[in-house]
């Protein structure tokens, strides 16, 4: 991100995702759906009171995201790529630390 910050190139937006980058993407979420749903089973809790808080939330904080990101990114694209990117590599310094225990 921070390199693409820099760049003069000019990127499509609606450049088509290939199926192995979907595919990808849909095992990762499975495994995640996966942990999630193991989690659920060992703790006693309404089903589906859980999965639809879950649902709804994701959904109005998408939603909420994409508006926001498309204004913001739209005044600042550079910038905004640029700070997404250093912010990006000072959560990974920080897990890096945390696991060196230096933190």
């Amino acid at each position: 991100m921070v390199k693409e910050a820099f760049s003069t190139e000019s990127e499509n937006a609606n450049d088509k995702v290939d199926v192995k980058t979907m595919l990808i993407l849909a095992v990762a979420t499975s495994i995640d759906a996966l942990a999630v749903g193991v989690t659920f089973a060992f703790f006693k809790i309404n089903l589906l009171l859980a999965v639809s808080i879950i649902g709804i939330v994701t959904f109005v904080l998408s939603l909420i995201g994409v508006k926001i990101g498309n204004q913001f990114g739209s005044k600042y694209e550079n910038k905004a790529e640029l700070m997404g990117g250093l912010i990006l590599i000072l959560i990974g310094f920080k897990i890096l630390l945390e696991h060196l225990e230096i933190l």
